[in-house]
């Protein structure tokens, strides 16, 4: 069966928990947080999904004005389904959702840094992080 790629469609927290927990984003979020997830997928504006069947396999979470800048956020494929192109596909759906001229900005995970470049990523130096306590 091919995967199918959505658009904005519902996921429950759950089934984005378990992604994750299948990933290696599952390190870095907080799993044990239901109310973190729940805002997570609430307050996200594009999530580009992909699926096997009726499995979440793969998301593309962004924050975006849709114009000038969107905040990717989450990109998470289960580990038995990279290598396939996945990763890749839902950064295009991502890109294709925006309008021309519109910047993807992420924080790659460290053992991801090798990745984006070859997609056509510049690494920044100017990035800065503030995280409220």
């Amino acid at each position: 069966m091919p995967f199918s790629f959505r658009k904005n469609v519902r996921i429950s927290v759950d089934e984005f928990r378990s992604l994750l927990e299948r990933s290696t984003l599952g390190e870095r979020r907080p799993l044990d947080n239901q109310v973190c997830l729940e805002g997570m997928l609430e307050h996200a504006n594009l999530i580009i999904s992909v699926w096997d069947g009726e499995t979440l396999v793969g998301i593309a979470r962004s924050m975006t004005d849709f114009h000038y800048a969107c905040y990717l956020s989450d990109l998470a494929v289960d580990s038995e389904y990279q290598r396939q192109g996945l990763g890749q596909a839902l950064l295009k759906h991502t890109a294709d959702a925006l309008e021309a001229g519109c910047k993807i900005i992420l924080i790659a995970a460290p053992s991801a840094n090798h990745y984006y470049e070859p997609l056509g990523f510049e690494r920044s130096e100017r990035c800065w992080v503030y995280q409220k306590n």
